[in-house]
């Protein structure tokens, strides 16, 4: 499924020259801003805000929350691509600019599947139905694994959900796998730097290869509004027993072959 056939969550990347000015339409939707690198000001509500970042496996970098009906312009200092995330709202909350130094850093997994995981806009951040994580992944290891899914079934959340994908290096590229356990459902992508992939639904999974470490940004919304939006995904049952000894059932070399 394309980004466009999503039914809640709306996203794009943009990539602006300097001095290049764009307006974004807001209505009947709050829209999360967040640099991916360059910097540039977003003027929302009469008030102006800086927006930077050096290099996403450098910094963190501040996420400009509008709620919907306000005006938006972006205007670019330097060469600036930034993310543009969106979702059906009231209006509940103001403009605000959520500070690095607010987001919740950490690490899961662990062996081959660990990931260090940014909380760019998660509750109690404030937000209607939008929710924000960035994910830095350590080349040839895994992303969100155990496979996990927040599409209504097995009593998880309703999100939908985007991956938008950067590499240190530019021969990088990974594997994303969106997929239910019947088999009627199974789609896996080659993802390479500035590819972004729609989850609709099921189970879903990402992985580098060992050429370059990955950055993930991933937007979801859905049917879950202000405090559900914490509520936990699902996991592959069938998998998820990896989580008690990560480095259960691994192979360990040398092998003795006879």
């Amino acid at each position: 499924m394309a980004v466009d056939d999503l039914r809640y969550l709306g996203f794009r990347a943009l990539s602006l020259r300097p001095g290049e000015t764009v307006e974004l339409d807001t209505t009947g939707r709050e829209t999360g801003v967040l640099t991916i690198s360059g910097s540039g000001t977003a003027a929302a509500d009469g008030d102006k805000f800086p927006l930077r970042r050096r290099d996403v496996f450098e910094e963190l970098s501040g996420l400009l929350y509008v709620p919907p009906g306000t005006a938006l312009t972006l205007t670019a200092t330097t060469e600036w691509t930034v993310a543009v995330g969106t979702a059906p709202a009231s209006g509940r909350y103001p403009v605000r600019l959520i500070a690095p130094e607010e987001m919740k850093v950490e690490q899961r997994g662990g062996g081959v599947a660990i990931r260090q995981i940014h909380h760019v806009l998660t509750h109690p951040l404030p937000a209607e139905r939008l929710v924000v994580y960035e994910a830095l992944v350590p080349a040839g290891a895994w992303a969100g694994w155990p496979p996990h899914c927040h599409d209504g079934r097995h009593g998880s959340p309703n999100f939908e959900e985007t991956y938008f994908f950067r590499f240190d290096r530019a021969e990088g590229f990974g594997f994303h796998r969106n997929y239910v356990e019947d088999g009627s459902f199974d789609e896996t992508f080659v993802v390479r730097d500035g590819d972004c992939v729609a989850v609709p639904r099921g189970f879903h999974v990402t992985a580098p290869s060992p050429a370059a470490n990955m950055w993930i940004l991933n937007f979801l919304a859905g049917e879950p509004v202000d405090e559900e939006r914490a509520r936990p995904p699902y996991f592959d049952p069938t998998t998820s027993w990896i989580t008690d000894d990560w480095s259960r059932g691994r192979l360990e070399l040398p092998v003795a072959v006879r």
